[in-house]
């Protein structure tokens, strides 16, 4: 009996504080979900974070080759064009150090990208991981574009081989 006058308390602290994020415009958001070929010469990475409950209340940073793209929330996505024909990074904050995806990508293609929250010793960690297109253009679909900011943690700095 004790236990099911707690459940309402538990649920309410649950869903309190989910982080959010500004939204970019609706003009962006539009734009961005039509999922056009990039400018000659670049490719596209969409970087997307699912609505998932799980970490809900945290914010993590994204960045594309050491430049942040700015704090992602449960449903969010990012868009950043890059030059084809090269390697980028792809980074998030996690607990104790970023987590990197390194993509090669290919002049007028779109790559998607999903950050993942995953559960830490002292605070949740992110990860990056590539998903297929059908994945990635579902995702983009559903979500709305962040608004490009700031990042909560200095700029990540890459070894440059």
């Amino acid at each position: 009996m004790k236990m099911i006058k707690s459940l309402p308390l538990f649920i309410a602290v649950a869903f309190v504080g989910c982080a959010s994020v500004p939204p970019a415009n609706n003009q962006l958001n539009e734009q961005a979900k039509k999922l056009a070929a990039p400018s000659e010469g670049n490719a596209a990475i969409y970087v997307y974070r699912s609505n998932s409950v799980v970490g809900a209340a945290l914010k993590k940073d994204v960045w594309v080759d050491g430049e942040c793209l700015g704090e992602t929330a449960r449903g969010t996505f990012f868009l950043k064009e890059v030059l084809g024909n090269q390697e980028h990074t792809i980074s998030t904050e996690s607990e104790f150090s970023p987590n990197h995806l390194v993509l090669k990508t290919e002049p007028g293609k779109n790559y998607f990208v999903q950050q993942s929250i995953k559960m830490g010793a002292f605070v949740g960690g992110a990860n990056v991981k590539q998903v297929d297109d059908e994945t990635g253009k579902k995702a983009v679909s559903e979500y709305k574009l962040a608004q490009s900011g700031k990042c909560s943690k200095p700029a990540i700095k890459l070894d440059k081989k």
